[in-house]
């Protein structure tokens, strides 16, 4: 291809644009990066992490599952990551408020059980299933347009429940007991968005690989909430830090020849350190300049 990265933004991007499968990769990406986002941002709000982690794993036995049955690999990635996310509910649910304790044991545990079973399957298949590059890194570059279209429409019902449910699902997410006292359905709402991140890693991990999808979920909302508190604001950083991500991670690893995931991986935690660092030395100047300064951030904050 004789691709070279050069000082020219628009002969860059030209570049990048002169080939069907970048085309489709950006589209992909670009997609990936706002449903990724949204939920993601309800995901860090939630301190549910952990659990969008262990249902990224979900693709392993359900790629293997599906496999061994003979169907598309597609079925098992919605079938194990819906299945993780109904587990996962289980637990949370089964009190009135949440144990994070035990919570986290049980998302431990099924991503435990994820491996083992996975490697079970495997053996049983006695095939080859995927390369553990693909697996791990995904295949974002050999996209078709079929796969495209597909996505789109997941993202459009991720994003549409998002929004149908969207003002209770804050309200329970930052305060649980007030949501219960003014009669929102949490526990509903929690298997509800378990199973909207299960269909969302689902969606995006057969393409984008288990680690991808991870840091797109994450990086993104992490960083948001470091430099806003604000809902709208951060919401939209979150958005904008995804499509960021994906398509610098996309433009460098095509004109280098180096995997998407490395770049993309590696960027999200460059910016994630970067946020970090100034929302501490903001926090530092506010010290340093007393109670009037501490009261102006606060204003800013809530303003």
């Amino acid at each position: 291809m004789n691709a070279h990265l050069t000082w020219n933004l628009a002969s860059d991007v030209r570049q990048l644009l002169a080939y069907r499968f970048m085309v489709n990769a950006l589209l992909a990406a670009s997609i990936v990066a706002v449903m990724a986002a949204a939920v993601g941002w309800f995901m860090v709000l939630r301190r549910q992490t952990f659990a969008g982690h262990t249902l990224s794993m979900m693709s392993f036995p359900g790629a293997a599952a599906a496999a061994l049955a003979g169907l598309p690999l597609a079925a098992g990635y919605f079938a194990f990551c819906v299945a993780g996310a109904l587990v996962i509910a289980g637990a949370a649910g089964v009190r009135g408020a949440r144990a994070v304790a035990q919570e986290s044991a049980v998302i431990g545990t099924v991503g435990a059980a994820a491996l083992a079973v996975g490697f079970l399957l495997l053996s049983v298949y006695g095939g080859v299933l995927e390369s553990l590059e693909s697996l791990l890194f995904g295949s974002i570059l050999g996209v078709t347009r079929g796969q495209v279209l597909a996505l789109a429409i997941v993202a459009a019902c991720v994003l549409a429940l998002l929004a149908a449910a969207g003002r209770p699902l804050l309200f329970a997410s930052v305060d649980e007991s007030l949501a219960r006292a003014h009669r929102v359905p949490v526990g509903s709402l929690s298997v509800a968005f378990l199973l909207v991140l299960g269909l969302a890693v689902a969606a995006t991990a057969q393409i984008t690989g288990v680690l991808l999808v991870f840091a797109l979920l994450v990086a993104p909302a992490a960083i948001a909430r470091e430099l806003t508190p604000r809902i709208g604001a951060g919401l939209a950083l979150s958005v904008l830090f995804g499509l960021v991500i994906a398509w610098v991670g996309l433009g460098l690893s095509y004109f280098t020849n180096y995997s998407p995931g490395f770049y993309v991986s590696t960027i999200a935690i460059v910016l994630y350190a970067g946020a970090r660092l100034a929302r501490g030395l903001s926090t530092a100047r506010s010290r340093r300049g007393g109670p009037d300064a501490r009261m102006a951030l606060g204003r800013r904050a809530v303003g």
